[in-house]
């Protein structure tokens, strides 16, 4: 058999705001809380489909290590739910062939009352092993966990990190043919995410098959040599990664690290100025699509202004994955600041200092006014996209932390501590 995972035609239908039927021994609770939601006795009756997967194929062969990528609410973890057997397609196949471990969420597949050593063997067992097999695995499984001293008490008492560290060493170590891992891994410290990346290639080096969700598309791009690109339910791109990144950071849309106009026709502007590229680039001006979140990147906008006499003012907009605005730059060059431009070709730069912006996606928008009067020569979105990324080495503003962080921006402060003693 060549091929580890085939889904053909898979859909997942969800129907939001349905009520569900009062269990047959409904507890009074219920019963109230049924009657509340229901005023003078009448059912809610509406509801909404929401596709969560809408036909999907594709097949996986034997030792692939494949990405899957896509916004917040794109399938990912549904398809890899359905995949996993968590969750029954609404209709569709999907064919696995070999052992299937599946880390999705924090102590998928733990007992709570039982102990890190207990659930190990369980989880084995439930992986089809014999007990010698995990006898073999259980000191290196425990050496990666790093919980050693823990091993012995219930996994209730753990926290989400140490959840985390021994369902991946069970899950990576237990010898699947097949390994589903979604974003589960951001919970955590840098080091060990670091860790669990290095062994997932060293399992896909041996000829297994991982499939492998995260956001991060340094992680992708290191681990993966193909992609899937999931959007509404449905797969729009499938191949080499870092053909479907760019796709996926470019919105579809082509603009990347660099938009240009090469016919002046077609260029955004009025009858003063005119756009002709915007880039998003480097200290040494080379464009870039993914950035270090520890480098610095400078924006730039070149144009033209056809009719001189007028003070302008560039600006830029950054917006992230959610769409929300995270900065307004405005040209404060104090060479052309409150200046008459005369006509000719500009290029207007703003950087954007290392250790300032948040991890994920930035969209670049960008507009020129004039002054005197003030007039919109152009304002254009999405005209060029970068990925910030985190190397997750610790010395970014992230520190040793692993896990999400809240905001969007991530500036490095400085901080500083005063011991007094006890």
């Amino acid at each position: 058999m060549t091929y580890a995972i085939r889904a053909q035609n898979l859909a997942k239908l969800y129907q939001i705001g349905q009520r569900r039927e009062m269990a047959k021994y409904a507890t009074l609770r219920d019963s109230l809380a049924g009657l509340l939601r229901r005023p003078l006795g009448r059912a809610s009756v509406g509801s909404v489909d929401l596709w969560a997967l809408n036909d999907i194929s594709f097949d996986i062969k034997f030792g692939e290590v494949v990405g899957i990528i896509g916004r917040n609410g794109a399938g990912k973890s549904t398809l890899l739910k359905v995949l996993s057997r968590i969750t029954d397609p609404t209709s569709g196949r999907a064919e696995l062939y070999g052992r299937v471990a599946s880390l999705l969420e924090v102590g998928t597949g733990f007992h709570p009352e039982l102990t890190g050593r207990e659930n190990v063997y369980l989880n084995g067992a439930i992986l089809g092993m014999r007990k010698a097999e995990i006898d073999r695995n259980f000191d290196e499984i425990v050496a990666f966990a790093e919980i050693d001293k823990f091993i012995d008490t219930a996994v209730k008492f753990y926290s989400s990190g140490m959840y985390v560290r021994l369902a991946f060493a069970v899950a990576a170590h237990l010898s699947p043919e097949i390994l589903i891992v979604d974003e589960v891994l951001a919970v955590g410290d840098a080091r060990f995410q670091k860790k669990c990346l290095a062994k997932m290639q060293d399992v896909g080096q041996q000829g297994r098959t991982v499939l492998f969700v995260s956001h991060s598309m340094q992680a992708i791009l290191r681990m993966c040599d193909r992609t899937i690109l999931l959007d509404g339910g449905s797969v729009v791109a499938d191949g080499p990664s870092h053909k479907v990144v760019n796709t996926y950071l470019g919105k579809d849309q082509g603009a990347m690290g660099q938009r240009e106009w090469l016919d002046p026709a077609r260029a955004p502007g009025g009858e003063v100025a005119r756009l002709r590229a915007v880039r998003a680039c480097d200290p040494a001006g080379v464009i870039e699509n993914t950035v270090d979140i520890r480098t610095p990147i400078i924006i730039e906008m070149e144009y033209e202004v056809l009719k001189g006499g007028y003070v302008m003012i560039p600006h830029f907009y950054l917006v992230n994955d959610d769409n929300i605005r995270i900065l307004t730059s405005i040209d404060m060059d104090p060479e052309w600041r409150r200046r008459l431009r005369p006509a000719g070709r500009y290029v207007s730069r703003v950087a954007i200092p290392g250790n300032f912006l948040a991890e994920g996606t930035i969209y670049v928008e960008a507009g020129l006014t004039t002054l005197e009067p003030q007039i919109g020569q152009w304002y254009e979105k999405d005209v060029a996209t970068f990925q910030v990324a985190d190397n997750m080495e610790g010395d970014s503003a992230r520190g040793d932390w692993g896990g999400k962080i809240q905001g969007i921006v991530r500036p490095l402060l400085d901080w500083s501590t005063t011991y007094s003693g006890s």
